[in-house]
């Protein structure tokens, strides 16, 4: 009996929408992670990127649960020593909305050259309209 082994080229990949209005973040990472992954599909194979496309539209209307949009922050990274940053999540919201999405999924990515892979099968978009309409995207409705 042989096994059977997904070939990258061989994975068919669809494209998706996701409007993130009045979701949470956490439970919205979660289900665009798996997407991204390619989990739900029978070729699965967690060495190779059989994951789909992901679009995410609305990001500025996300929520958190609980207290966690006065309390959570994010680090930044610096080049030296002691000149390291944290910014609060309000903060990043108002300049940077689509990044609070991305750093959510990325996290929930494997922290290697193939999730790095799949990170960039994400686009997210802090308004109504993205560009990816050649694509013909479908509408996902996430619980």
């Amino acid at each position: 009996m042989d096994a059977f082994v997904t070939k990258p080229a061989e994975v068919e990949r669809k494209w998706y929408v996701v409007d993130a209005t009045d979701k949470v973040l956490g439970r919205l990472a979660v289900e665009v992670a798996s997407i991204l992954r390619g989990k739900k599909k029978p070729v699965f194979q967690p060495h190779v990127d059989t994951g789909d496309y992901v679009v995410i539209v609305n990001a500025d209307k996300i929520k958190l649960s609980g207290l966690k949009d006065t309390k959570k922050e994010y680090y930044i990274p610096r080049k030296y020593v002691g000149h390291s940053a944290m910014i609060a999540y309000k903060d990043l919201m108002v300049k940077h909305p689509e990044q609070v999405i991305e750093r959510a999924v990325r996290g929930m990515l494997p922290h290697n050259p193939l999730g790095r892979k799949m990170g960039k099968k994400l686009f997210v978009y802090a308004g109504g309209s993205h560009c990816h309409q050649a694509q013909k995207p479908e509408t996902l409705e996430l619980s």
